[in-house]
């Protein structure tokens, strides 16, 4: 049985100092109902505050980063590294994003160089796949998202998929109140794990935990979180605030 896997990204959202005062709201309503693994996702600037916060509290919820450089150290500017992450005890971080993808230029090659990199120093990656809605429209959206799949995966080593967390957001759904239907985003999810029972075994495909993501609300995560292929909910605006995300974990 699958650990359902709730995580809030803030994006570009949240100074040090707003992220201390949320938690202060966050902790004293914070219940787990359902014994979900939570993380948050702040930016680079909110990360020792949240860490601070969560290790202080003694909270049982995981840290995240929204983005790393491949590369453990070197001549670029505004990058972070595997190596700063994890020292900030950082666990997990989104990589692939379609934000990334679509506004930074980011190719399934870089994103295949930084899995490894996350994995070479034991962080977690949560890999974010999807599709524009011209390519839905299309009928081609299974070949994208798997196609992205086989890029990003590629000479991944099977000992680590283990650690790996999909996290499915069809473009089109993300932060414009759309959402793709419980049925077409579980489709989608059960195409991605039947993938990675091609690319690794079944064992493998079975234990990788596959998010959706895309404008997940405290009143459509229920409908989601029961879809059989469906582990979990990577979050962005929802998380921003603490009794939607609160209701989001507690569905």
């Amino acid at each position: 049985m699958r650990k359902p896997f709730i995580a809030g990204n803030w994006k570009m959202n949240m100074t040090h100092i707003e992220a201390i005062q949320f938690f202060d709201d966050f902790k004293f309503n914070y219940e787990n109902k359902n014994n979900c693994e939570v993380a948050f996702c702040p930016p680079f600037t909110a990360i020792r505050s949240v860490g601070t916060v969560i290790e202080g509290d003694k909270i049982d919820i995981k840290l995240g980063a929204q983005n790393m450089y491949f590369e453990e150290s070197g001549a670029y500017t505004g990058e972070v590294s595997p190596i700063m992450l994890k020292a900030l005890n950082v666990e997990y971080v989104i990589l692939g994003h379609s934000e990334r993808r679509e506004i930074f230029n980011e190719k399934d090659e870089d994103i295949n160089k930084k899995i490894k990199a996350a994995f070479n120093n034991e962080l977690k990656p949560i890999l974010c796949v999807g599709e524009q809605l011209e390519i839905r429209e299309s009928g081609k959206a299974e070949d994208y998202v798997l196609g992205q799949l086989d890029n990003c995966l590629k000479d991944i080593e099977e000992k680590n998929i283990g650690l790996l967390t999909i996290a499915y957001e069809p473009i089109w759904a993300i932060g414009t109140g759309k959402t793709a239907t419980s049925d077409d985003a579980n489709n989608m999810c059960k195409a991605i794990r039947k993938k990675l029972a091609n690319l690794y075994n079944e064992d493998v495909a079975e234990k990788v935990r596959i998010q959706y993501g895309g404008s997940v609300k405290p009143h459509n995560i229920t409908e989601l979180m029961a879809k059989s292929d469906i582990d979990g909910a990577l979050v962005g605006g929802a998380s921003l605030k603490a009794d939607d995300f609160l209701a989001i974990i507690n569905y």
